[in-house]
């Protein structure tokens, strides 16, 4: 299992980067995962967007469709496309588990209901 050290952050990450034990996330986290990802620096309505992602999981336990994360984060309904263009990067940055192959096959929000 790989591990992530930067920045006073530790993290256990599965082989796909994707966090493997979510209660480590924290906004450190978070920062460090989106640079992995090329998001040189969270905004705050980034950082709600994440936060709604992570109640939608903690709630389902499910990929959710973009649209219901736009109204819990209260920003326009394209607001996850606006600011994260690949939905498994967003997943991965709200430190959430790795989602699985047919949601990671989609790279795109268009097959998850936006």
């Amino acid at each position: 299992m790989p591990e992530i050290v930067q920045d006073r952050v530790r993290m256990a990450v599965d082989d796909d980067g994707f966090l493997m034990d979510t209660s480590e996330w924290t906004e450190d986290a978070a920062a460090v995962l989106a640079a992995r990802e090329g998001i040189a620096q969270l905004s705050e309505e980034q950082f709600a967007i994440l936060r709604s992602l992570r109640e939608y999981y903690r709630r389902h336990r499910f990929f959710p469709i973009p649209r219901a994360i736009c109204r819990s984060a209260h920003q326009p309904r394209t607001c996850v496309t606006d600011r994260f263009p690949d939905p498994v990067a967003a997943w991965k940055i709200a430190g959430l588990p790795n989602p699985g192959e047919e949601v990671i096959g989609f790279r795109s929000w268009e097959p998850l209901g936006y």
